[in-house]
């Protein structure tokens, strides 16, 4: 399997060879900027038509079919009606903070990417609390939608912020314990240390029933967190108009919009970090040529593939199940969740203790 540290390694040693120290670092960090934000902007239009076509194929539909071969480029096309929208300035809000917030929602998304795994050798940063750092940057996006809907000066814009941040609080200890439920299981908090675990056998199988306990409750909790279907209480239409991003018009949001998405993937990324070996081809021990024949897949395929199959089972969820009240949001998380991922943590450690795990 191609190892994309060598590509890199010859581009640090190509612009070192030329440059001096601070600027090959300072081209380089630009660089990867300018690559994550490509990438960030066309995962968002893939998400966007992807879900499109989800939603259609469930309720008997053929969703966006006229704008490019199979519709592929309505996406595009809605990203530049949004870009060249004014900008409306309101009356009665703070306006440091109405315009700061989205920018708080986009900047949490986008310091999670830079710690997935996408490939072999193709990470942006990798140290040992690189899942620390993952949920603690992740926490970010929160604060932005509460200044959103304190900001705007609007009562449901308050009203949303405030269901979103009691939500988004709420499950983030679920999916908090899920993560150290595998942490556990792994011994460390390194991105890296984590994937290379499991080259042999992902963690969904050799992890035992804790594994995939946690993952259930991951799955359940990350489609809370992303505010989506059947949590989407946050911008219930029917109740809040469109909740905490209600004021918002134009390119900021667009920004909300592209973070829904994007976190969508993120959520859907860290489970394939941590369950389904992150960029890890599928490997059974002494299948020899099966896992060959896995191995000429490249690793970004694996990565953004198993993401794409998780992501749609999220998808699959908003379309299928009707809204909850919000006490019954609520509940499911402290009286139910939360109780069982805690059994569910002391057991995982029972198993790495007593050493009873593939």
């Amino acid at each position: 399997m191609f190892d994309f540290s060598l590509l890199t390694n010859w581009i640090h040693s190509a612009l070192s060879s030329f440059m001096p120290q601070w600027l090959t670092v300072t081209t380089e960090c630009v660089l990867i900027g300018v690559v994550l934000l490509l990438t960030y902007s066309v995962l968002a239009l893939f998400y966007i038509w992807f879900e499109r076509k989800v939603c259609a194929a469930f309720q008997c539909r053929l969703g966006p079919n006229r704008v490019g071969p199979m519709g592929l480029l309505q996406s595009v096309a809605d990203m530049f009606k949004i870009l060249i929208k004014e900008l409306i300035s309101l009356n009665h809000t703070d306006k440091f903070l109405f315009a700061l917030a989205p920018y708080l929602v986009i900047l949490a998304s986008m310091l999670a990417f830079a710690v997935l795994p996408w490939g072999n050798g193709l990470q942006i940063i990798d140290f040992n609390i690189g899942i620390f750092f993952l949920i603690a940057v992740s926490s970010i996006g929160v604060l932005g939608i509460l200044l959103a809907g304190w900001s705007s000066n609007n009562k449901f814009t308050l009203i949303g912020a405030l269901r979103s941040g009691a939500q988004m609080v709420s499950y983030e200890l679920s999916i908090g314990l899920s993560v150290l439920t595998m942490v556990c299981f792994a011994g460390t908090m390194s991105v890296g240390g984590i994937v290379e675990q499991q080259k042999d056998l992902w963690f969904i199988f050799s992890g035992h029933i804790p594994a995939i306990i946690a993952f259930i409750i991951y799955l359940i909790a990350g489609t809370a967190e992303t505010n989506r279907g059947p949590f989407d209480l946050p911008e219930a239409e029917s109740e809040l108009t469109a909740g905490y991003h209600t004021e918002y018009s134009g390119i900021h949001f667009g920004f909300f919009y592209l973070a829904e998405y994007l976190n969508l993937f993120i959520v859907s990324g860290v489970a394939t970090l941590l369950f389904f070996g992150g960029w890890m081809p599928l490997h059974f021990p002494g299948w020899d040529t099966f896992n060959m024949i896995m191995d000429y897949i490249p690793s970004v395929v694996w990565f953004i593939a198993k993401a794409i199959a998780i992501s749609f089972i999220i998808i699959w969820f908003k379309w299928t199940f009707p809204r909850l009240r919000i006490d019954q949001m609520l509940a499911l998380e402290w009286k139910y969740l939360l109780p069982i991922n805690l059994f569910n943590l002391v057991l995982m450690v029972l198993i790495v203790v007593y050493g009873i795990h593939f």
